[in-house]
């Protein structure tokens, strides 16, 4: 029994050297479009922290969605950060799967080139939607009379160019003319 599960690791072990020799090797040729998928995300997380400076709340606009599918509360909103979060954090270790799993053969870096680029044309569309449309944002925070509804001039370039993580990419408003999380659902 031990044999066989000694001889077992040494395959696993060889195919995870050999996938990461594979993988470096395709890193190695794509990191241009990694890089530049990964600033664009740092782009648009600027236009999203933009945008929040132009925000106006206002009352919250109503549609069939609304209706149908009520929000969820002020104190059930992490609900929808939680699944938003374990959809994505699948998604990272699944990309992964080819270093274990000997299946249909699946680069990771080739995957993450391709989502990179889905993600850069949706969002400079989101970008483009949310700078032409200004819409009060329906989250609680969004709101009138929300400290977090509208953001204080920045004192400085350096208060812009660095984006307040976790707060300012779950607290921003007036970028929700169509949903970041829609887009990594996608």
């Amino acid at each position: 029994m031990s044999f066989y599960i000694g001889r077992e690791a040494s395959k696993l072990w060889k195919r995870v050297c050999a996938e990461t020799t594979t993988e470096i090797n395709l890193l190695a040729e794509n990191w241009k479009y990694l890089l530049g998928g990964l600033v664009c995300q740092y782009i648009h997380g600027l236009a999203a922290r933009g945008v929040h400076y132009l925000h106006k709340p206002g009352p919250t606009l109503q549609d069939l969605g609304f209706y149908l599918l009520p929000e969820l509360g002020q104190d059930n909103a992490y609900i929808s950060e939680t699944l938003f979060s374990a959809i994505f954090l699948s998604f990272v270790l699944w990309t992964f799967h080819p270093f274990i799993f000997k299946s249909k053969k699946i680069y990771t870096v080739l995957i993450w080139c391709r989502v990179l680029a889905f993600l850069v044309a949706s969002q400079a569309l989101r970008i483009v939607t949310f700078y032409s449309t200004q819409l009060p944002g329906p989250n609680y925070h969004c709101r009138e009379g929300s400290k977090l509804a509208t953001l204080p001039r920045p004192e400085s370039v350096l208060e812009v160019l660095l984006i307040n993580f976790p707060r300012g990419v779950i607290y921003g408003c007036g970028d929700l003319i169509f949903s970041s999380h829609m887009i990594f659902y996608h």
